[in-house]
């Protein structure tokens, strides 16, 4: 050592200022001397123009990948014929792809199914007869089996129902469809395969459709809760339809009629039905555009009894349901002490609770009777609904659950809803419904309902509300009026507590039909 002050030699003097200037470099782990702009070392600051990988010589800007890449990219050109940049060889000027020869086209062969000179698409088929062939669902249902690692047990039943109710393009997309869900990371769980083919908007789709009616019917699991999907969508769009001021209270009396409708059904006693709780959703919204539009009020501790009667004065049918609906209301509101006095305790409906219908006259009996019994035009559903209101006083939804094992053929006998006795049809009634059931036989269907419609023929479910609604357009009667012909009829001609217990009915519910005027041909004699 040449200085005094020293402990170390300049060679150790000199290792130690050298370690000192370096740091451990952050990409590869080594203690280097960090490049001030990079942070790093300088063989890891050197890095790949187009990918950023490492670089370790400094002559090259790119990455040994980019580089093969870059070689390979200078070698191709444009081919004259594709478009595309490909090695054009020198045979022909084009890309490899162009360059080989394609692959001849069989030649057309006689299809054993129409017998015309055609292309074979398989089993000896044109490709229109291959595309109507009902054994395309079988073969795709094969193949779908064979590219599984473990094919469900159900798969060969569900091949066999849909090729059954839907076309042979339907039942070939329900079987793709599965296929993809079954192919999924997902459960192949029949409840978590329904759930996944659900689509998200109003309607869930006809392959969740199909999917749940098969396994439903065999037990494989629950059904999907888009009814309940539907009327939440519907309230919804009620209570938004409610201006803003107004929206928080009848927001709030929505969620309360929920939990008493969960709780009702918990219990086992009658819940609210979906309608109910729409149409007092409805009637708070028109109240609530009333009251905004009309009376200037934005806040419901302005209501009074003279907004509340000006309300009801605009649909005077409609009074005795309006009232009840916001009497429920307003009790909810007076609770929660948003409004200090209920404005409709001193209201009262005011009206009787007689029938106020409308009927028929025996001249338009007659004139449906024959249109029904003699129309070869008149559709069967139609005729059906018409003769069993007019005849019977069935109502829609006893028509519209009306399914295959409540008729008896023996006894030309019918059970409707919730009657205690199966009804004896005439012979006109019989022959109307057997016209019915050569209709649903021409559909081809497993739907056990009579009435069966274009949607419905498919599945299981019954025809809707709407259709039934609409049935008798073409008579220019609704349903209602034609069943309420029937049933006054036979309350003011036979002993109500009779007609309530055949038909199933509350014994009240009949005496509303009784007239306050007798006909003067049914009173005795005066001499």
């Amino acid at each position: 050592m040449g200085y005094l002050d020293r402990i170390h030699c300049c060679l150790c003097w000199r290792r130690m200022k050298e370690q000192a200037a370096k740091a451990t470099c952050p990409s590869c782990g080594h203690d280097r001397v960090l490049q001030s702009d990079t942070g790093r070392c300088i063989t890891c600051s050197r890095v790949c123009e187009q990918c950023g990988h490492p670089v370790r010589s400094p002559q090259n800007q790119l990455c040994r990948e980019c580089r093969r890449k870059a070689g390979q990219l200078a070698g191709q050109r444009t081919c004259p014929r594709c478009g595309k940049l490909g090695y054009l060889r020198e045979t022909t000027g084009w890309c490899g792809h162009c360059s080989r020869p394609q692959p001849q086209k069989k030649p057309p062969r006689i299809c054993r199914e129409c017998g015309q000179l055609r292309r074979h698409a398989g089993l000896g088929l044109c490709s229109a007869c291959w595309q109507r062939h009902p054994g395309r669902p079988f073969v795709r249902g094969e193949h779908l089996r064979e590219r599984l690692s473990d094919p469900p047990e159900w798969l060969g039943d569900f091949v066999a129902e849909v090729a059954a109710r839907h076309c042979v393009a339907r039942a070939c997309g329900f079987i793709t469809d599965l296929g993809r869900l079954l192919d999924d990371e997902h459960s192949n769980s029949p409840q978590s395969l329904l759930e996944r083919s659900r689509k998200p908007g109003r309607s869930m789709g006809s392959f969740a459709r199909a999917l749940e009616d098969f396994f439903t019917h065999r037990g494989l699991a629950l059904p999907t809760d888009q009814t309940e999907r539907l009327a939440a969508g519907r309230r919804r769009r009620r209570v938004e339809a409610v201006p803003e001021p107004l929206r928080a209270a009848v927001s709030e009396f929505d969620i309360s009629r929920m939990r008493a409708q969960d709780r009702a059904r918990r219990a086992g006693t009658r819940p609210r039905s979906n309608h109910t709780l729409e149409t007092a959703l409805a009637i708070l919204r028109d109240l609530a555009l009333f009251l905004i539009n009309e009376q200037g009020k934005d806040d419901w501790s302005l209501v009074d009894v003279h907004d509340i009667e000006a309300f009801l004065t605009t649909l005077p049918k409609a009074r005795k349901r309006r009232l009840t609906v916001l009497r429920q209301f307003f009790r909810f509101v007076r609770a929660r002490k948003l409004v200090l006095v209920d404005p409709t305790r001193g209201l009262v409906a005011k009206e009787t609770n007689g029938f106020r219908g409308k009927t028929l006259t025996l001249d338009q009996q007659r004139e449906l009777f024959r249109r029904w019994t003699t129309g070869e035009h008149v559709h069967p559903h139609e005729a059906l609904l018409g003769m069993l209101a007019l005849l019977h006083g069935a109502s829609s939804s006893e028509v519209r659950l009306l399914q295959i094992t409540d008729v008896v053929h023996v006894a030309q006998t019918v059970r409707l809803g919730k009657r205690p006795h199966p009804v004896p049809l005439d012979p006109a009634s019989w022959s109307v419904l057997q016209r019915c059931l050569i209709h649903r036989e021409e559909r081809r269907t497993d739907n056990p309902h009579v009435m069966v419609t274009k949607g419905t023929k498919a599945g299981r479910s019954p025809a809707s509300t709407a259709y039934l609604s609409h049935v008798l357009d073409d008579c220019g009667f609704p349903p209602r009026m034609i069943r309420s012909t029937r049933l006054v009829d036979l309350v003011n001609t036979m002993d109500p507590k009779l007609v309530a217990a055949a038909f199933g009915m509350d014994p009240q519910a009949a005496l509303i039909y009784i007239g306050d005027h007798v006909d003067e041909g049914r009173l005795p004699s005066k001499e």
